[in-house]
């Protein structure tokens, strides 16, 4: 039996029927994910028909998406993962060096996590928002030259500076992306340029001035980001907020304008990122044993973007963990400790934040695959999978089940009968 739309047309007041089958605007609400036309009433297409599981799976953008939640369980085992090698090269770190994890030394490798953390929460949130910043690295370094010239001017207002200057930069980022609607790494990446006319303007290095010590607020400094880390990761497991945050992820068209709540929360996203990076800068110099050297900071972009890939965050944007850039930062930061113990001084922070970029990349593709939601099937529609025509559309009936006739079912007429009820000869018959 096919179905009849006809019935909620005339309930809705719609007289207008439609192509054949299009079923889309009668759902303002959303648009039903492949098999929810055939879970709903086929009799009752109206609106009380639809059963509340229906109504629960359906994707807020009408025209895209995948209907039902992420799945979460490999977030779960990778966080594991995750935890377990940084407790083996923790015990490998201490077989080297008994002390690296006491006192003085075990002070400098949080304050070093804290400064990495700002970093990873900032990439890992442009990362979700589908919209990754490039210049989290030279503004944090362009922050750190700041506050050592100026630290000694007191430091809540040279933070404050340097985090207003910072914001100002990132709403400006922020606005190119989305009314233009052009991809973040390439608008982050010319913000980075820019920032880079402000660090080479110091071509010697900057002695750090004030005498302001993170390392005597370590703890509280990297368990705070910590906990902010972890709070917007459980944030993001919640569905709403996951797919709104990440509404501006591609679709077909990665060119297609995502409306007006992609924009304010990509732009929301790289605005806020920003001062982050600046404090991950003040961090840097504060705990800086000697003068702050000019650099172009791409070495902490590539740390802070693979942290939040090695934690999990997907590149495409939309689906992350929730420990998983802590374990991450953690993960480099003690690695980092080992290399130097080790004296392989030729893995630098630019190769180690390359290795975890591509480490995350082979992370992000098993997101993607296991993350998945389970209603979201194959990348392909069922029909491209047999044939390459969409199926036909659903014959109308009548409200009393019976197919209606169609006029190509009519028997065909012989032309010679129709030829012969205008022949002039019959006419001519019926004068005599």
């Amino acid at each position: 039996m096919g179905y009849d739309d006809s019935i909620y047309r005339q309930r809705s007041g719609d007289t207008d029927p439609g192509p054949v089958g299009d079923y889309r605007d009668d759902y303002p609400s959303g648009d039903f994910g492949i098999g929810d036309l055939r879970a709903a009433d086929p009799v009752d297409t109206g609106r009380q028909g639809v059963p509340a599981a229906v109504l629960d799976d359906v994707f807020d953008d009408p025209a895209h998406g995948e209907p039902g939640r992420d799945r979460l369980a490999f977030h779960i085992i990778w966080e594991i993962v995750l935890l377990l090698g940084v407790a083996a090269v923790g015990y490998v770190l201490l077989r080297e060096d008994s002390g690296a994890l006491r006192g003085n030394a075990l002070e400098q490798l949080l304050v070093a996590g804290a400064a990495l953390g700002l970093l990873a929460v900032g990439a890992g949130l442009t990362l979700r928002a589908g919209a990754v910043n490039l210049a989290l690295g030279p503004v944090a370094v362009a922050a750190a030259l700041h506050f050592a010239e100026n630290g000694d001017r007191g430091i809540v207002p040279t933070i404050a500076q340097a985090a207003v200057a910072a914001l100002v930069l990132g709403v400006a980022v922020g606005i190119v992306v989305v009314v233009f609607h052009v991809p973040g790494w390439a608008a982050s990446l010319a913000a980075a340029l820019g920032t880079l006319v402000f660090i080479q303007r110091r071509p010697l290095p900057v002695d750090v001035q004030g005498g302001y010590d993170p390392s005597n607020h370590a703890l509280y400094l990297f368990v705070g980001v910590a906990v902010v880390a972890v709070l917007g990761g459980l944030l993001g497991t919640v569905k709403s907020v996951r797919r709104s945050v990440g509404r501006f992820r591609p679709v077909a068209d990665p060119a297609r304008r995502r409306g007006p709540v992609a924009a304010v929360l990509t732009g929301g996203a790289i605005a806020l990122s920003m001062p982050l990076a600046a404090g991950a800068g003040v961090l840097i110099a504060a705990s800086s044993d000697g003068p702050v050297v000019p650099a172009s900071g791409f070495e902490w972009t590539g740390l802070a973007v693979g942290a939040a890939l090695l934690g999990g965050t997907s590149a495409y944007g939309r689906r992350g963990g929730v420990f998983g850039t802590v374990l991450a930062v953690a993960l480099l930061i003690v690695g980092q400790r080992y290399l130097v113990e080790r004296g392989w001084e030729e893995v630098t922070p630019a190769a180690l934040g390359a290795g975890a970029v591509v480490a995350g990349l082979l992370v992000t593709r098993l997101v993607e695959t296991f993350g998945r939601p389970k209603s979201a099937g194959t990348d392909e529609t069922p029909w491209q999978t047999t044939q390459t025509q969409p199926p036909p559309p659903p014959q109308r009936t009548s409200t009393l089940g019976e197919r209606a006739d169609s006029w190509s079912s009519l028997p065909a007429q012989p032309t010679e009968s129709r030829a012969g009820a205008w022949d002039t000869e019959r006419w001519s018959n019926g004068d005599r």
